[in-house]
């Protein structure tokens, strides 16, 4: 028994000897495993003091290199006493206030609203000529390429406005991308000019104007009766304007549904102006699923659409209206014999208007007598563009010599394409005519 004892003995010092060398160890590399941490964390911090240093000194460097430039008297932008200002009377060529900021002189973001000079004049004017002769082509070609070097807005609203009126989607979409990218706004939509029917061209001359403004509600029955078949004008032409309209109700929607659909049953040409917005305030009081409206609010906003060309818009709305009514929409049909305004402003005429035709080339004199017998009638002429999609040079001089002769009038033309106001604006006609090119 004694022995065995003993043996046990030996073995628990053993397994003590050896539990507290292992704790040694683990105390070792512990106390090893945080020096490293401890020196790593030293490094860094030496680091960081070397990186604050240079960047301290590099600071410092520049700072002094900056004094010795600018505080040299012998560079010619150095500190210097201001200028006495000049008390020397002003000849008719110097421009008072040149001294001062620009943004005191325009204004932020103020731009004109009429047509301005273009910055690339040269190829401005040689693609206004071009177009204006008949060479649309050769003149896409020049803008493309003028548009790819420089950033002058002109080209690019010249070129927006040339590939609607040839009817080159694709290549306007692609150019939409590229001023998106360049000038960081939303570019213009698709939105071509109306091409008259062969068969029956509209002329030109005053067309009735028929305003709306305030709220579309039952209200409005008095002025949409100006819309009603019967002709007024030439070829019963009319122009709707809803840019001043502020809201809208179910009533004044089903009058002004009716009025749309009956100007179209008699195929009279039609010129809309701010359907854009007007679509929008009649969405605003739309909801899935809710019947509270009626019908004619959606069916407003469906002919609004049609009426702009917006098929993919004019789907989709169609199927929240098949889903509310659970009824079948009405198809699509391409909008016949109606041309698109943007939203006039407050202070644009509201008079009726004379519009020109879609192209005014060789002999102008028929229209330039109709347009004589509108100024005996009205004391401010405005001419409608909308349609206008090209004007040569012979029949521009003519019209703008004619207007000359009417003496002290207030003159506009509203709603110009880009390239007949360049035209215009090349044969001087910015002195004594007002262009307001329609805005993107």
């Amino acid at each position: 028994m004694g022995l065995f004892s003993l043996f046990k003995k030996n073995k628990a010092d053993d397994d003590a000897a050896d539990t507290e060398a292992g704790a040694e160890d683990d105390a070792g590399a512990r106390l090893a495993a945080h020096s490293e941490l401890e020196r790593q964390r030293v490094q860094q911090e030496l680091q960081r003091d070397i990186a604050r240093a240079t960047a301290m000194k590099i600071d410092a460097i520049e700072a002094a290199m900056a004094a010795d430039i600018f505080d040299d008297e012998d560079m010619p932008w150095a500190s210097r006493p201001a200028r006495a200002p000049r008390t020397a009377a002003l000849d008719g060529n110097t421009l008072p206030l040149l001294e001062a900021g620009t943004t005191e002189l325009l204004g932020e973001l103020d731009t004109p609203a009429e047509a301005a000079a273009a910055e690339t004049a040269p190829v401005v004017e040689e693609v206004a000529l071009l177009y204006a002769n008949g060479q649309a082509e050769l003149a896409a070609e020049l803008l493309a390429a003028a548009a790819r070097d420089q950033r002058d807005r002109t080209v690019w609203w010249m070129l927006f406005d040339l590939y609607q009126i040839l009817g080159r989607q694709e290549a306007f979409d692609s150019l939409s991308i590229d001023y998106a990218s360049t000038f960081e706004t939303s570019p213009p939509p698709w939105n071509p000019p109306a091409a008259p029917d062969n068969a029956v061209p509209p002329p030109a001359g005053v067309v009735p104007t028929v305003a709306l403004h305030g709220m579309l509600d039952a209200g409005c029955a008095a002025q949409l009766a100006r819309l009603s078949p019967a002709p007024a004008g030439p070829a019963g032409s009319l122009r709707l304007d809803c840019s001043r309209v502020r809201g809208v109700t179910p009533e004044g929607c089903a009058l002004l549904l009716a009025a749309l659909r009956a100007v179209q049953a008699a195929q009279r040409e039609l010129t809309v102006a701010g359907a854009a917005e007007l679509a929008r305030q009649v969405g605003a009081i739309l909801a899935i699923g809710r019947r509270d409206e009626g019908e004619a609010p959606w069916l407003l906003r469906l002919e609004l659409l049609r009426l702009q060309n917006r098929e993919k818009d004019f789907e989709e709305s169609s199927m929240d209206y098949c889903v509310t009514f659970e009824v079948s929409p009405p198809p699509f049909t391409p909008p016949q014999r109606v041309a698109l305004a943007p939203g006039q402003p407050l202070a644009a005429a509201a008079a009726d208007r004379f519009v020109l035709p879609y192209v005014l080339e060789g002999d102008a004199s028929a229209v330039i007598e109709a347009m004589l017998v509108y100024a005996e009638q009205y004391p401010a002429l405005v001419f409608d563009c909308a349609r206008l999609a090209r004007i040569d040079y012979g029949a521009a001089q003519q019209l703008l010599g004619a207007l000359q002769g009417l003496g002290e009038r207030r003159i506009e033309f509203r709603d110009l394409n880009h390239l007949a106001a360049a035209l215009l604006r090349l044969l001087g006609a910015g002195a004594s005519v007002r262009l307001f090119p329609h805005r993107y």
